[in-house]
């Protein structure tokens, strides 16, 4: 055990919980209307919270430990077997006992659960949402990481390269809101009235949050307090910077004003892309990634959403699921050595590398996209998924929590 990496990886945990919770609460929040600001601060919060909880039980052990090419075993439920640190070895693990590794991925389980619930928000049921958490964590979440991340699993052997979760998080939880945006159907006065973010500012402080936990996101991912750590940490830094300027750019041309709320979707936009890729490319190839995933994710929130008639009301497939297959696919092209990447030792290498990447995609994009619908289905079947229209037009905050963000 290495001290030095027990400490890195432990600060990286608590900068992915900073990420959600207050981060990724505070961005959701501030973009949705006053009405319902508190109604997606707990759906964050408590869809988070379950998440951490069902990891513990088993989710963990099903993701990480030996199994099939799909899903793992039971041997690490309630985290049996992790507290014998005498003889505690874990080849994932590397230098890090395993306890900490399983928190940390917890973590992550959370963020992706939590990200879902920009899709449907601000007029589905606060029970449905949790019960659809549940069954999503556990049917795609889980079977996607052991697939992608697990020794065994499906997309593990077939070499698909995922630093730090642009399938396993970000394109898994990127189709599955677009899927329920599709289910609930749109808002309640969507394309006629105005929904314009509540608070800016608070949605500011969110994603600034988001860019300073993602550190622990992508550089924590290494594992160690390595040189793969600092590229990663580099990376990550470098990618942002670039997205944010090429959005606000193409919005300055085609809107005519650069935007506060286009300047923090790129920094989200660009922090997406370099995920799967952060300690796999050069900082060249990070840039360039952060530049084209915020070029790309601009007609992601307008061209394609337009397109795809859906109200996903905080454009979570239009940034997370549009940036994540931007990023996994050019993870495959920018690891090249020739490209100044670490991994592939000739250009040559590229091409069937990208075509593991398209795997992988499009992979996460079926099975996620199915049990998503599955479990919307249940939820609406158990619990109702929609609020009434009358409780949506008032809002969420005072029928469903009781509570108000502000008196006036």
């Amino acid at each position: 055990m290495d001290k030095a990496d027990v400490a890195w990886v432990s600060v990286s945990t608590l900068l992915v919980l900073l990420m959600v919770v207050p981060g990724l609460a505070l961005f959701y929040g501030g973009l949705v209307r006053a009405k319902n600001v508190l109604s997606i601060l707990i759906q964050v919060l408590s869809t988070f919270a379950l998440a951490l909880v069902i990891w513990f039980v088993y989710g963990y052990s099903l993701a990480f430990t030996q199994g099939s090419a799909v899903v793992g075993g039971f041997s690490r439920v309630l985290f049996g077997g992790m507290f014998n640190l005498a003889s505690n070895t874990f080849e994932l693990s590397g230098t890090i006992p395993e306890l900490t590794f399983a928190a940390f991925q917890a973590t992550f389980a959370g963020i992706t659960c939590a990200l879902i619930v920009g899709g449907f928000a601000e007029r589905a049921k606060y029970s449905a949402v949790m019960l659809f958490t549940a069954i999503w964590l556990t049917f795609a979440y889980v079977p996607i990481a052991h697939m992608v991340w697990a020794p065994g699993g499906w997309l593990f052997e077939r070499g698909a390269l995922d630093f730090a979760g642009g399938t396993v998080v970000h394109i898994n939880a990127g189709i599955a809101g677009l899927v329920g945006a599709y289910f609930i159907g749109k808002r309640v006065g969507y394309g006629k009235e105005s929904m314009q973010p509540h608070n800016l500012p608070m949605a500011m402080i969110g994603a600034a949050l988001l860019w300073v936990g993602w550190f622990g996101f992508n550089a924590g991912s290494a594992l160690s307090a390595n040189e793969t750590a600092a590229l990663a940490f580099f990376n990550t830094m470098v990618a942002t910077a670039g997205a944010i300027l090429a959005w606000l750019l193409i919005e300055w041309k085609y809107k005519g004003k650069p935007s506060l709320l286009g300047a923090i979707s790129g920094a989200v936009a660009g922090l997406v892309g370099i995920t799967p890729a952060a300690g796999l490319v050069g900082p060249a190839g990070a840039l360039f990634i952060g530049v084209v995933t915020g070029a790309i994710c601009v007609w992601g929130v307008n061209g394609l959403k337009r397109m795809l008639r859906a109200d996903d009301s905080l454009d979570v497939f239009g940034i997370h699921g549009v940036g994540g297959i931007v990023g996994a696919l050019l993870t495959g092209v920018f690891n090249a050595q020739a490209l100044g990447g670490p991994g592939l030792e000739t250009a040559a290498a590229i091409p069937h590398q990208v075509w593991i990447q398209f795997e992988g995609v499009v992979i996460t994009l079926v099975w996620s996209g199915v049990v998503a619908w599955i479990a919307y289905f249940i939820a609406d079947k158990v619990c109702g998924l929609r609020v009434s229209p009358e409780v949506e037009r008032e809002g969420l905050d005072i029928n469903s929590h009781g509570e108000t963000a502000y008196h006036y």
